[in-house]
């Protein structure tokens, strides 16, 4: 018997319009405050990354960006590297990443399952190399590659404020019965925090949006910690709407994300980030409602340790 194949736009169609869920831990530091972040790990990819890449790729398409057999190319810490593997499984797009070698097993093993490419940096030379790497790559073989450059693609932010951030506004409204107004997010390619940030401020213009920023050392996957020599900028992102920078490190990450799976939300370090800091900018008691982002499953770092029993 033959097994039909699975149709992409089925794929697409289970993208988004993820839960809203409050997290009660908020109140430790402040009793008027509530806090709502957006459970990404639905996502049939397991991270927020799936909402961009699938924006991207089908415009790509659209555009005809991959005929004569052109490969997909971008740098990836892993998830949205995932999302490209799935997605391009899924649409036929033959894809290649590069990773940098400190990206966590679980993330390397799914983006190879799907059938894509992986090239692997060293992992001391960090992420601004791989993606350095993959402009090289583009650069040398255009013919071969179409660089889909997550930091540059303007369909990466639009994603998030056509999905993301309508979705928040109408989830915290339901919930709450207001908009909210703070956000907190972090900077990986930038896309969350600018095309959701605008959406929020769109809708009410006074929106508090503070970003989380990690140590350069040991750092935290998926983030960048913007304002060191040396350090990529995405181009894509809008440094304008960054009211507050809060700093948080990798043990106050892990720390959040063993109280966070204790309450039933299997998350990883940057979600963990992104609840500590909205729990530093609770604590002040200026901001009633907070809104932030769990970004993938905890399953995807069983292998850093961070999970380990005892």
């Amino acid at each position: 018997m033959k097994l039909e194949s699975m149709k992409p736009n089925e794929l697409l169609a289970a993208i988004g319009d993820t839960p809203l869920v409050e997290i009660p831990l908020v109140k430790e530091v402040s009793s008027t405050t509530r806090l709502f972040a957006k459970l990404e790990s639905v996502n049939p990819g397991g991270s927020i990354k799936d909402r961009p890449v699938a924006r991207m790729l089908t415009q790509a398409m659209a555009a005809g960006k991959f005929e004569n057999g052109r490969r997909l190319l971008d740098s990836s810490s892993g998830n949205a590297g995932i999302s490209y593997a799935m997605l391009g499984a899924a649409l036929g797009i033959p894809v290649t990443i590069v990773v940098p070698g400190n990206a966590s097993e679980e993330r390397l093993s799914r983006i190879a399952s799907h059938g894509a490419e992986l090239i692997i940096t060293d992992p001391l030379e960090g992420y601004d190399f791989a993606l350095r790497e993959a402009h090289r790559l583009a650069e040398e073989r255009p013919e071969r590659y179409w660089y889909c450059d997550q930091y540059s693609n303007e369909d990466n932010w639009r994603a998030h404020f056509e999905g993301t951030g309508r979705e928040i506004l109408t989830q915290v409204m339901e919930q709450a019965g207001t908009l909210p107004d703070a956000l907190v997010a972090g900077v990986g390619t930038g896309g969350t925090l600018t095309g959701a940030g605008r959406r929020l401020r769109e809708a009410r213009a006074e929106t508090h949006i503070a970003a989380v920023i990690p140590e350069t050392f040991p750092g935290i996957e998926g983030l960048k910690p913007l304002g060191h020599p040396g350090d990529i900028v995405p181009k894509i992102l809008d440094e304008s709407l960054i009211d507050e920078r809060i700093p948080v490190t990798l043990d106050e990450a892990v720390a959040m994300c063993r109280r966070l799976v204790r309450l039933g939300l299997f998350v990883g370090p940057s979600s963990g980030a992104f609840i500590h800091g909205a729990m530093k900018l609770a604590a002040g008691g200026r901001y009633k409602t907070i809104v932030t982002v769990l970004s993938d499953t905890g399953e995807r770092y069983v292998s850093t340790g961070m999970w380990k029993r005892g």
